[in-house]
């Protein structure tokens, strides 16, 4: 059975439905996984799904695919990826979501954990390669029961995190799966929230839940601006990943975010490992090592990160897309209900949030910019361009994912994306004319290698 290449992405499966994602695909996902989770050992595997349209059916379907290798299935039903990811951590030590995370309504994938492990790139491809040869060993003993992960996932958070006082909120949950649990756990910590759009609606009827779009923040800002919130905290689809916003109508982006984690986690692991992202804020580098801890900087992709931070023993990761992911005293995994707790908690120290926010150090810098590609395009670009980058001292050139060329003022970064034929691109600079300079330098060096290309701001 052949099924589109397209689906097969670098960290997950993600595709239209039901144009190249189907139920005869989860199905056959089921039993590709089954198999391989009873290969490792594994007899049980967690299944969840977020709120899109699509989710009951391909969840079904995929449940059945792994009964049908022998498997048990624990059904932990609509939660978020992060909930799932409790659930292999805490019932198994594997789990499929079913999610499209922040793509458009018609899109649906699967986020897999294998054995203890985010699994991606080659081993999606050995998955299609069972899925398609329908290789899977089937197995008797096979079973589903239904667990619910909410009740122990929030006294686990309530019992870890405190605040020195009550906050006020506003949470913006843009329809996705995390209003049926996010309002709530923070009002369990003792905020007082105010909720904007939190019933759960594939459709996606107000704006769409991705918190790293400025348009998307829209209602937030204008809901701490007619109110009396102190901060305002944004969810993307699946509720991995977390938006910021201060009073003040401030987007705080994760890399500054993470400074403010990597001071707190340092503070109890000194000399920690902390691990971010070639797209993130060169302002982060110093901001941890002055915390005494160890800056290391690695390739973007949140299955890539997890694996990093195991062989390191990382206590803190973070991407600039927004996934942040706590070892010290969490899991490790990525999650923005979590991520947005120990946020307050260390907000909930100072009089004034919006001010420990604002006073983080910052730069001028561009969005994340893509440039189309032909399908298959991107790699080829870079490579290219990873020959060529040739710049004159102080700059450094970084190659582990991309081209990232750091001045003592600023930096530029272009790589393919793992999940769309584009590259990425995005330049910051410590003044406006360095952020120029640093832009006009590296659009150069592009179009030497790709004299056709056409900056756009990043869609989904």
């Amino acid at each position: 059975m052949k099924f589109s290449a397209s689906i097969f992405k670098a960290y997950d499966i993600r595709g239209v439905v039901p144009t190249t994602l189907d139920a005869q695909v989860a199905e056959a996902l089921g039993k590709a996984f089954g198999a391989a989770a009873r290969a490792a050992g594994e007899k049980s595997v967690a299944v969840g799904r977020d709120g899109r349209l699509s989710g009951p059916a391909l969840s079904e379907a995929l449940i059945r695919g792994l009964v049908a290798t022998g498997i048990e299935v624990i059904d932990v039903g609509m939660v978020t990826t992060p909930m799932l990811y409790f659930a292999a951590n805490t019932l198994c030590n594997s789990g499929i979501q079913v999610t499209g995370s922040h793509n458009p309504k018609d899109y649906n994938g699967f986020k897999m954990v294998l054995a203890g492990r985010a699994i991606y790139g080659d081993e999606i491809q050995g998955l299609r390669q069972v899925m398609e040869a329908g290789s899977a060993p089937l197995a008797d003993g096979g079973s589903v029961r239904q667990a619910d992960v909410l009740a122990d996932y929030t006294k686990r958070i309530v019992g870890d995190v405190k605040l020195a006082r009550p906050l006020k909120v506003v949470v913006d949950c843009g329809n996705g799966v995390a209003g049926a649990s996010a309002p709530a756990i923070f009002r369990a910590l003792g905020c007082e929230v105010t909720e904007l759009f939190s019933e759960v609606d594939g459709n996606f009827p107000n704006h769409h839940p991705d918190p790293s779009k400025p348009e998307n923040l829209k209602d937030l800002i204008a809901a701490l601006q007619s109110g009396d919130a102190e901060l305002g905290l944004a969810f993307d689809g699946d509720g991995d990943r977390l938006g910021i916003v201060t009073k003040d109508g401030q987007n705080i982006f994760p890399d500054r975010q993470m400074m403010l984690f990597a001071q707190d986690v340092l503070s109890r692991v000194p000399g920690g490992t902390i691990i971010y992202d070639v797209k993130c804020s060169q302002r982060l580098a110093p901001a941890i090592e002055a915390a005494g801890g160890k800056a290391e900087i690695y390739k973007t992709g949140h299955s890539l990160i997890k694996a990093r931070m195991k062989e390191v023993n990382s206590p803190l990761g973070g991407e600039m897309s927004g996934h942040i992911f706590f070892k010290e005293r969490w899991f490790g995994f990525d999650d923005g209900t979590y991520a947005g707790c120990r946020l307050l908690e260390i907000l909930s120290k100072s009089a004034n949030a919006s001010d420990v926010l604002n006073a983080l150090p910052t730069s001028f810098s561009t969005p994340e910019l893509n440039v189309a590609c032909a399908e298959g395009e991107p790699h080829k670009v870079v490579e290219e361009l990873t020959r060529k980058a040739s710049f004159a001292a102080p700059a450094k050139v970084l190659t582990i994912d991309g081209v990232r060329v750091d001045w003592p003022d600023g930096f530029g970064l272009i790589r393919a994306s793992n999940t769309t034929p584009v590259l990425v691109l995005r330049f910051e600079g410590q003044t406006q004319a360095a952020l120029e300079r640093i832009e006009h330098d590296m659009l150069a060096l592009l179009k030497s290698v790709k004299p056709d290309a056409k900056l756009a701001a990043a869609a989904h």
